[in-house]
């Protein structure tokens, strides 16, 4: 026969040692976290300087204002002029007026910056040209420097 094995319990009670903490203690740490969450939130909001038209505005060597991506690698084409509301038969949602004519507008569109800021005002663009079907110039503008 076999020896008889005694049965033991699957599930044990674990006994875990918590340390006499007072209640009021936790509280006060919790609320101290929370100031300090608040706190560093506040000055860290404040910290950076407002955007416009969701791009961060800087300012550039020679005093003019520019609002988006500074990454001249990316978004290397440029272009001066004014720009208008409006894009060519769904291509860009915006036009830049150049001298020269109709075949010197550029058609525009931004995954950067908010083009409505812009209408009317004379700017320097950057971005990245792409093929269009219809519109001679068609350009995903990253960022917009104010010329006037």
């Amino acid at each position: 026969m076999m020896p008889q094995q005694e049965e033991q319990a699957i599930v044990h009670t674990m006994n875990i040692g918590v340390a006499n903490v007072s209640p009021v203690v936790v509280l006060a740490l919790g609320v101290i976290i929370i100031l300090l969450g608040t706190v560093s939130g506040y000055v860290l909001s404040q910290s950076s300087k407002s955007t416009m038209a969701g791009g961060m505005v800087t300012t550039t060597a020679d005093g003019k204002k520019a609002v988006g991506s500074s990454d001249n690698k990316v978004f290397r084409d440029q272009a001066e002029g004014t720009i208008e509301a409006g894009g060519m038969s769904g291509e860009g949602t915006h036009k830049l007026i150049r001298p020269g004519g109709d075949s010197q507008t550029v058609y525009l569109t931004s995954s950067v910056v908010n083009l409505d800021e812009f209408v009317g005002k004379k700017v320097r663009v950057w971005g990245e040209t792409f093929s269009a079907k219809k519109a001679a110039w068609f350009m995903d503008v990253g960022r917009v420097e104010f010329l006037e």
